[in-house]
């Protein structure tokens, strides 16, 4: 029979069921094992890697068209990558934008993430969606050589993000200091020089847009570790406090994250959270979370607003979900889901205290939800 000229796969995608997806690696090689979601935004693949709450998950994009505008430092949410690796239709392109500073493939390697190109995204999205987020092991290797019993077993034997304390993993190692401000034309980043409103930020998996929003909406922030106790924060005399989005279970996070909220709520201070700090509110003022069955990733989300009735389309990246069912007395449902009616916000009913599951900070995605920057702004400005 005459031989093959089809190329040998260089990377391969193993499901803990046993299935398997063939494709083109790039970026780094070596093996990964995570949870397999899918996001459907469609520009912003480089602050979707470098986003920590994408800690422990490899992420399938669904546009097409990933790599096509390169890299570039401005756009990092973080110093490095957090997301395990990403799963693309069509093999990366060399970049064509007069920002971009090196390709999608070379940052990755450089990086140590690895990339598969050439897979059916949309057959493994209906899967994910039908099935759950399933977990995966993703092996990249020039040569093509793979051992897929020990792929299987590799997927199979990851533990999965439930009970997994993940913040402790991508928050900062100690305090600092943050005045960048929202970039804007033609000047870019610039930073805030005049004094402002006293805000401690808790570092979960903080993106670099959300504190720039903050100094943008009038803060001086100062951004303490996961860690930090309701001493640590009260500390420094803040006029507000704001829990930032982050990765893994909230319930495990909340073991040492929930008694420092209370503690900041026994002051009356304003506080705003988003995402995982969402989470972890809901959490402190006695509620429940849940895990989901695909989650929400994605920057075409819509959200509405039941106080006002105005529909946002918002950026969202969550796995777990605040049970609204469980919201205790005096604290209010503020936004839901219109794909699932899931929660997506709350607000205590007599204080200054709110937050959202959605990241109204974009980046990527839309800006519609940035007046909530400055809600927690006119709140710390009220309580002056």
């Amino acid at each position: 029979m005459p031989q093959s000229t089809a190329p040998r796969p260089t990377a391969c995608l193993a499901l803990a069921d046993g299935t398997l997806f063939y494709g083109r690696g790039f970026g780094a090689t070596g093996e990964t094992q995570a949870e397999l979601c899918f996001n459907t935004a469609m520009t912003g693949y480089q602050e979707i890697m470098t986003d920590p709450s994408y800690a422990g998950q490899v992420v399938t994009f669904t546009f097409p068209h990933v790599g096509n505008v390169g890299v570039n430092p401005d756009d990092d949410e973080t110093a490095d990558p957090v997301a395990a690796g990403m799963v693309v239709k069509w093999d990366p392109t060399d970049p064509s934008n007069w920002r971009a500073a090196e390709p999608l493939t070379t940052w990755m390697q450089r990086r140590g993430r690895i990339g598969i190109g050439g897979l059916d995204t949309r057959r493994l999205t209906r899967a994910i969606r039908q099935q759950g987020a399933p977990h995966v092991a993703l092996a990249h290797d020039p040569e093509g050589n793979f051992d897929i019993a020990a792929l299987v077993a590799q997927a199979r034997a990851f533990s999965g993000l439930e009970g997994l304390d993940l913040a402790k993993d991508v928050t900062c190692a100690q305090s600092y200091r943050w005045d960048e401000m929202r970039w804007a034309w033609p000047q870019g980043h610039v930073r805030r020089t005049e004094p402002g409103h006293r805000v401690v930020a808790i570092d979960y998996g903080a993106k670099r847009n959300i504190l720039r929003c903050l100094a943008s909406a009038g803060c001086e922030v100062t951004v303490l570790p996961a860690s930090a106790t309701a001493e640590d924060v009260l500390a420094l005399n803040p006029d507000g406090v704001f829990l930032s989005n982050g990765p893994g279970d909230p319930a495990a996070t909340g073991q040492y994250a929930v008694p420092m909220i209370q503690g900041v709520l026994e002051r009356d201070l304003p506080v705003f959270g988003i995402c995982l700090g969402h989470q972890m509110l809901a959490l402190a003022l006695g509620a429940r979370t849940i895990k989901m069955n695909h989650g929400h990733h994605g920057a075409n989300h819509p959200v509405k607003d039941l106080e006002t009735g105005k529909v946002e389309i918002t950026s969202m990246n969550h796995g777990f979900t605040v049970d609204s069912q469980t919201l205790p007395a005096g604290v209010i449902e503020t936004h839901v889901s219109l794909f699932d009616g899931s929660n997506c916000g709350i607000r205590m009913a007599d204080r200054p205290v709110f937050s959202v599951q959605y990241h109204p900070e974009a980046s990527p995605g839309p800006q519609d939800s940035y007046y909530l920057f400055k809600r927690f702004s006119a709140a710390m400005a009220a309580r002056a």
